[in-house]
């Protein structure tokens, strides 16, 4: 069964913000878009160029009301670790959720059970904390957070125009399809 239209599961758990420690759960996602940016493990070699690239575009994502909220199996001590010691990662201001039980990541279905660690897993939440985008990448296959910010927009788009769809490569501002019986063999 496919995750996507499925509500998130209820959560709780602390994480590293900012300079400090913080309680996040499924609750605090309420009324707004929120993006989860699954990754193995801090201290690694792909994943800080991922959250670098995510650092460098959450200006972007906060501009169109989005949270986001990295997680990986370390512990909110270990994030703190890993900003202290890295640049890439002190630029961070999106929110590190530790999940050292592995309850949050076994919830989206990235979970590697063998090595108690997260796949590379995207997940796009809308208000209502339904999942609206997935996308899962084996470990050695970095994102890129521009064009997650357009499936965002798209994902956006298409909640706030009922009847109008995104084309591939859809960019915003662009013209969008109204699926109808008229379009049928004409794209």
């Amino acid at each position: 069964m496919s995750i996507i239209n499925t509500e998130i599961k209820p959560f709780k758990t602390q994480a590293y913000h900012n300079g400090k420690f913080v309680p996040v759960s499924s609750e605090d996602l309420k009324g707004k878009w929120s993006i989860f940016f699954f990754y193995p493990a801090d201290f690694t070699f792909v994943c800080p160029t991922e959250l670098g690239d995510m650092a460098d575009v959450y200006p972007e994502f906060q501009k169109l009301g989005v949270e986001v909220y990295s997680v990986s199996t370390d512990t909110h001590f270990v994030h703190k670790a890993w900003a202290d010691a890295s640049e890439t990662i002190k630029k961070i201001k999106y929110v590190m959720l530790g999940d050292p039980t592995g309850a949050i990541t076994r919830a989206f279905d990235v979970m590697i059970e063998e090595e108690g660690l997260a796949l590379r897993g995207t997940f796009v939440v809308n208000p209502e904390g339904v999942i609206k985008v997935a996308e899962i990448h084996d470990l050695g296959i970095g994102r890129d957070a521009s064009e997650l910010l357009r499936k965002v927009k798209a994902a956006q788009y298409v909640a706030s125009h009922p009847g109008e769809v995104c084309p591939a490569k859809w960019q915003e501002g662009a013209e969008t399809l109204k699926p109808s019986l008229d379009l049928v063999g004409k794209i």
